[in-house]
């Protein structure tokens, strides 16, 4: 079923977790209407003076593309700083590469569409404060606390004894 979201009906929302600085409207009207995509996620976005988009970050399992609807921004990537502007997409690959963030430097609003994979989760990584974020579920981790696998896992034995002589197993 096609469903038509209209330009007037255009809904856009902040997002109650966001910090100054990271003030990225959204237009709900999507969510309104009921349309779940299961792998293509898109969605309207607004971003006023002064705000970034997100933190710098990259996404391990999932494509992005921008497209800039109205306005301009700065836009910042692995290869430093450069102005996007209307009618421009931009195409950002997973992996280190494609590491994005947005900055709106103009006083005029700029709207642009955030289009992205989706394959049912993802992990983001935030190279500026060394985090790793868990899709969909919103843990959040630093990155330099890396363990071996078997770190804490030495007490197996002990686990297993235990377990069986609550259970009342022999």
């Amino acid at each position: 079923m096609a469903t038509i979201i209209k330009k007037e009906e255009r809904d856009f929302q902040p997002n109650p977790n966001k910090i100054d600085g990271f003030r990225l409207l959204t237009d709900m009207t999507r969510v309104k209407k009921g349309i779940n995509p299961k792998y293509l996620n898109f969605d309207m976005r607004q971003l006023d003076t002064n705000e970034c988009n997100a933190a710098y970050h990259f996404h391990r399992y999932a494509e992005e593309l921008f497209v800039i609807m109205k306005g301009s921004a700065m836009l910042r990537t692995p290869k430093g700083l450069e102005e996007v502007q209307e009618g421009d997409m931009i195409f950002f690959e997973s992996g280190e590469a494609g590491a994005h963030q947005l900055y709106n430097h103009k006083k005029e609003p700029c709207m642009f569409l955030d289009i992205r994979t989706y394959i049912g989760y993802d992990v983001c990584e935030y190279p500026d404060s060394d985090k790793i974020l868990i899709v969909p579920n919103g843990e959040t981790f630093r990155r330099n606390e890396q363990y071996p696998y078997f770190d804490g896992e030495d007490n197996v034995k002990q686990i297993w004894e235990k377990m069986i002589k609550t259970n009342n197993y022999k």
